[in-house]
């Protein structure tokens, strides 16, 4: 393993951490800061995909695709960020901001409704 691959293995832990607490949580707080982990994950994972390794050896400091007199075009097309992983970052938080409110309006009607946020106690409550 490789020091490059380094941030790919957190950022898969990241997800693993969410899917526990998705899985194995009976709280329902604890379920949602689970999901929130999930999506940082994934952005994460987003953020690392675009950026650019030139060559095999040390990643090059990313650049705005400025036009300066040094640069040709060929240079910064060969440093320049892929911009689509970013409009995906972007797109990703607005969804994961629009799922997270739901997931919280829900719980607390939940809460409202049964007076706790523990889901084995809310099968047992059916009325």
């Amino acid at each position: 393993m490789t020091l490059h691959m380094l941030p790919y293995l957190l950022a898969f832990l990241l997800l693993v951490v969410g899917i526990y607490a998705l899985v194995a949580k009976r709280n329902v707080i604890k379920v949602i800061v689970g999901l929130l982990i999930m999506d940082y994950a994934v952005n994460l994972l987003l953020v690392l995909v675009g950026y650019r390794v030139v060559g095999g050896g040390a990643p090059m400091a990313p650049m705005a695709p400025i036009l300066t007199p040094d640069l040709t075009p060929a240079d910064i097309a060969a440093r320049a960020v892929d911009p689509l992983p970013q409009a995906l970052i972007l797109t990703s938080i607005v969804i994961g901001l629009s799922v997270t409110a739901l997931v919280v309006a829900i719980a607390i009607r939940l809460y409202d409704r049964y007076g706790t946020f523990d889901t084995g106690r809310m099968r047992n409550l059916r009325g």
